[in-house]
């Protein structure tokens, strides 16, 4: 995964005009995911259902829960000028670097596993419910979708962070396991953490109180704290690799070695942890992006929300919907790289149905849409869909099957 754009993206223009409202958000919403397939579409043998839409999501859309974004009005790109994540090769290639990194994940890792799902994710299930959303892409790592529509395909583009994976032998480990070894290794870091939660450090979304108390917090369960000293954290080793040092790719035997209390040793050459995340400078799997290009091929619209799509791997996507001649909606505070040719070809005088720009945020919107959907009647249920669902449902079923 590249490095972001990090800049400030052009301001939108609203489609229809009459979208910068909440009122006219919810209605050219319903007309874009209510409106009859493409033609274009219709004539394409490989699209699974062209009545359906897919969503892409980005961390604007977890907001709402209290997690941190990248360019929103308190966004670490907007207030923390300096930040810079880890690149893949770094991590791998420095042990003090995995200190660094491990530490300020410790700290930012209580706030991320106790925030939940907010509205946006729950009207998503509906939508999904009501036959509208087929599967859901998200570059988010915080397992929101999943957790409020285990029933609706979810696919985690840059992987997730309840869990690691060892880079040696591959194994995960679930991440509470490894936080309970974090606090078990660096007593003095646990009481800090413990003191930090007890004063209210870390709950407040305030950017200058944090700063005030000495963090900066980051996106994905970062927690920056100036002058502290990351080189007496200590992590511990894959629990298969201490156990059965596995052989290497060359032939040899490698080493796994660990301190008295269990943290890995510089002197190891295997039994590294990362988090089951795609890192920048790490490429996404093959398996991986072939299963978002379906997900993308398999529908008739895409809906993208809460991102700016500053990344390549999610803006290639939108790229290929528009390619395809698909309807493309976007619901996202602030601008979006490569918008404008989105909806160079929308008819005069639509209302929605061909595509939507609204600059609102998704928990204000959502909840409201899937009101409308219902009250109205516009949206079928699953039990009134056409004898396309069951192609549809065979499809998912595939779909899920390829991200187990």
């Amino acid at each position: 995964m590249r490095i972001p754009y990090t800049g400030p993206l052009p301001a939108p223009n609203i489609i229809p005009r009459n979208a910068n409202t909440i009122t006219g958000a919810i209605a050219a919403l319903s007309k874009f995911l209510t409106a009859p397939p493409s033609p274009r579409l219709l004539r394409q043998d490989d699209v699974a259902d062209p009545a359906s839409t897919v969503i892409l999501s980005g961390a604007g859309i977890s907001v709402a829960s209290g997690l941190a974004d990248y360019r929103g009005t308190n966004g670490t790109y907007r207030v923390n000028k300096t930040y810079r994540p880890i690149y893949y090769h770094e991590f791998l290639a420095s042990h003090e670097a995995r200190k660094r990194y491990w530490a300020r994940s410790f700290l930012g890792w209580t706030n991320l596993h106790k925030a939940r799902p907010n509205p946006a994710h729950y009207a998503i299930k509906h939508l999904g419910e009501l036959g509208l959303v087929r599967s859901v892409v998200t570059q988010n790592v915080d397992s929101f979708h999943s957790t409020a529509h285990p029933e609706l395909p979810t696919l985690e583009l840059h992987g997730y962070l309840r869990a690691l994976t060892c880079v040696t032998c591959h194994n995960d480990l679930p991440r509470e396991a490894f936080q309970e070894s974090l606090a078990r290794l660096n007593p003095a870091w646990a009481a800090f953490l413990l003191e930090a939660i007890e004063s209210g450090a870390l709950d407040t979304e305030n950017p200058d109180e944090r700063r005030a108390k000495g963090m900066k917090t980051n996106p994905d369960g970062d927690v920056d704290l100036p002058g502290a000293p990351y080189t007496t954290f200590r992590y511990p080793a894959c629990p298969h690799c201490l156990a059965n040092p596995p052989i290497a790719g060359d032939g040899t035997q490698t080493i796994v070695e660990v301190d008295e209390e269990g943290a890995w040793k510089s002197t190891s050459t295997a039994g590294i942890l990362k988090p089951a995340v795609v890192m920048f400078g790490e490429s996404i799997a093959s398996r991986v992006k072939e299963a978002a290009e379906q997900a993308i091929d398999g529908s008739g619209r895409l809906l993208i929300m809460g991102t700016s799509l500053a990344t390549y791997s999610a803006w290639r996507l939108a790229k290929r919907a528009n390619e395809r001649g698909m309807p493309i909606g976007i619901l996202n505070l602030g601008g979006v790289r490569g918008e404008n040719a989105f909806f160079q070809k929308l008819p005069m005088g639509q209302s929605g149905e061909s595509g939507v720009r609204i600059e609102l945020g998704t928990d204000k919107v959502l909840p409201g849409l899937v009101d409308q959907l219902r009250r109205t009647g516009l949206a079928q249920s699953k039990s009134q869909r056409s004898d396309a669902a069951h192609e549809e449902h065979s499809n998912s079923r595939v779909f899920k099957d390829m991200l187990s």
